[in-house]
């Protein structure tokens, strides 16, 4: 796949998403079922030019997955939230 936006459907922002984004530098998104941790850590890092330390993935009781993304520590979620009109 060329577009990550294929593999990233769109970013949550609940409370849990906004607690693991100020707590432990995280974003939480919404991706394809059948994305790989190593596609969706490239799907981000392309998509918003930042560096992933770890993916951490979870399917949802209505047959989603998430997909948590551990940022480094030279690029702070709150920055991408607010580029992406979250915050």
């Amino acid at each position: 796949m060329n577009d990550p936006y294929l593999i990233i459907k769109y970013p949550l922002s609940t409370e849990k998403a906004v607690r693991e984004m100020e707590a432990e530098n995280c974003l939480i998104f919404i991706v394809d079922k059948n994305a790989t941790k190593r596609s969706i850590k490239w799907a981000a890092e392309k998509a918003f030019d930042i560096k992933v330390l770890n993916v951490r993935t979870q399917k949802t009781m209505n047959g989603k997955k998430k997909a948590y993304i551990k940022l480094s520590a030279e690029t702070p979620a709150a920055d991408i939230t607010s580029k992406l009109g979250l915050v």
